[in-house]
């Protein structure tokens, strides 16, 4: 048997691809949009993709199903559960609706979807049994629903896809999933969730890859609610303190309920020279992505280049400031190398950015301004129509500075009318969210001035120093 998880650091998501060795047939499930990973694996192994599936309709990457699909001639499995209005589109019309107990074997592994509702009405998870080895699962795929100490949060269909108080309903479904799917499973079974630590699917995820449910039903914050079969406890707990949901998690959700666009085999990214970019920026006819640090960014940039440092980041960065549904201008890439550049353009299609056009490697010969920053010792030196936080809603309340106003970094683009015309300040809490943001606001046309250092900085300049003795 072969059990591999592949795990994006950048979106805190894991896929699987389980398989039969003597067959050499291997099922993928919950595959990002960059799929050559995938293909790249199963070659290592001398296996053949036949199958490729997903949990759910996900919300914060864009699925890699029919992509890998489409690469590999592999059947496509969704979720027929969760009724209706919880169908998958015409992009899956060739795909086979599984609902509770639908099984597909790929040599002596059996995959058997088990319906799994809360985080989103139609989820499954997948138990997974090496017949070769025993006729009883070993491993169950919990995709959203059960992850390392925590569960999915059952509010994201409100937050990002238009729901009106879906949230108790889910809560309540999660519980009765808990009880009557998860907990009945023998403790020695492997839980591997889709999502690890700093995902925005729930709180308190763990940053340890797996778990057993034995381990989960005596430890994890949930297990005293179900022990005590104490619902309103468990919905009370679950819906407090979530994290902020991104607002391009909205998209996401429509993109993979109708399907994902087909990218096929890409082509190499085109390297511009400074003087054949200039007349573009001057223009405004293309974004530059600045992907340096904002040490170097607040030294000179491009005007109106957005900034997403790095590229272990940039799908979570880049979602935040270019909503491809609004933005037509193509994107340039100011980064240091062509292989860079390809990973960067990777890291951007697993949300649905495809309009990277090329990059450039020279700051030298581009148009640059600085962008403004004020020390937190200055504050009282400006007039500021706003002093923003962008960081999440728990940071804000954990501590803050006076008179701020919070709006998290992943939504700031998406209420650009809350702001006002004045100058603003932002901060975040060392500064690189920060830079992300104000790039995406000053592109919008706002004012903005950042706070050198943000919070941690703030913090240290209004706290007492001790001295000696």
């Amino acid at each position: 048997m072969l059990l591999e998880r592949l795990y994006d650091d950048d979106l805190a998501h894991a896929s699987y691809v389980t398989g039969c060795q003597r067959t050499g047939e291997a099922i993928v499930v919950d595959p990002r949009r960059d799929v050559q990973v995938y293909l790249d694996l199963a070659a290592k192994h001398g296996m053949t993709i036949t199958a490729v599936t997903e949990t759910h309709i996900h919300a914060d990457y864009l699925s890699g199903t029919r992509e890998l699909a489409a690469r590999t001639g592999a059947t496509m499995y969704v979720s027929g559960e969760g009724g209706p209005d919880w169908q998958y589109g015409s992009g899956f019309q060739e795909a086979t609706r599984m609902m509770h107990g639908h099984r597909i074997t790929v040599g002596n592994i059996t995959v058997e979807a088990v319906h799994t509702p809360g985080h989103t009405p139609e989820h499954l998870s997948f138990l997974v049994t090496d017949g070769a080895a025993s006729s009883e699962p070993g491993y169950v795929l919990t995709g959203d629903f059960v992850f390392v100490g925590d569960v999915g949060r059952p509010d994201l269909l409100d937050e990002a896809a238009g729901g009106v108080d879906t949230r108790f309903d889910g809560a309540r479904d999660l519980f009765a999933s808990l009880r009557d799917r998860f907990l009945t499973l023998p403790d020695y079974v492997q839980v591997l969730p889709a999502h690890g630590s700093g995902s925005a699917c729930g709180k308190a995820l763990g940053a340890v890859p797996s778990s057993t449910v034995g381990y989960e039903r005596r430890f994890a914050w949930w297990a005293p609610y179900l022990a005590a079969g104490d619902e309103q406890g468990f919905i009370d707990t679950l819906l407090n303190d979530q994290p902020d949901a991104h607002a391009y998690f909205a998209r996401m959700k429509r993109q993979n309920r109708v399907g994902p666009a087909l990218r096929g085999q890409l082509s190499p990214l085109t390297e511009y020279s400074a003087s054949e970019l200039r007349a573009d920026i001057e223009g405004d006819r293309v974004i530059v992505v600045d992907t340096r640090h904002h040490s170097l960014v607040h030294e000179g940039t491009v005007p109106g280049a957005l900034n997403v440092p790095g590229v272990a980041k940039a799908a979570s960065y880049g979602a935040w400031v270019y909503d491809p549904e609004v933005e037509t201008r193509p994107l340039v890439l100011l980064i240091d190398s062509a292989n860079a550049a390809a990973q960067f353009r990777d890291h951007l299609l697993r949300v649905g950015i495809d309009q990277v056009d090329g990059f450039t490697t020279p700051l030298d010969g581009l148009p640059t301004v600085q962008p403004k920053t004020i020390a937190p010792t200055d504050l009282d030196q400006v007039d500021a129509a706003l002093l923003l936080d962008v960081r999440n809603r728990t940071e804000y309340t954990a501590g803050h500075i006076p008179g701020a106003k919070q709006l998290s970094g992943g939504r700031a683009l998406w209420h650009t009318d809350e702001l006002p015309a004045g100058k603003i300040l932002t901060y975040c809490q060392s500064g690189v969210r920060n830079s992300v943001v104000a790039s995406a606001l000053r592109r919008a046309g706002h004012d903005v001035i950042e706070i050198e250092g943000s919070y941690n900085a703030w913090v240290a300049a209004n706290t007492p120093q001790a001295t000696a003795a």
